[in-house]
């Protein structure tokens, strides 16, 4: 990849970023008045924890 494709793709990803920070910040401070859920984020991901480790022991 040439440089100067490095570069335009550096500036497009900053300009994503720059493009979604006011959003995200309102989803910041809309979320610190919302519940806490551990149980609904924690099941899904042990269970892709087993299915990634019997992926791992069944090669």
């Amino acid at each position: 990849m040439e440089l100067w494709e490095k570069i335009v793709i550096g500036i497009l990803m900053l300009l994503v970023v720059l493009w979604f920070l006011p959003g995200t910040r309102n989803m910041i401070e809309a979320s610190k008045d919302a519940p806490r859920d551990w149980k609904g984020f924690l099941m899904p991901m042990g269970a892709v924890v087993l299915f990634i480790v019997f992926l791992i022991l069944t090669l």
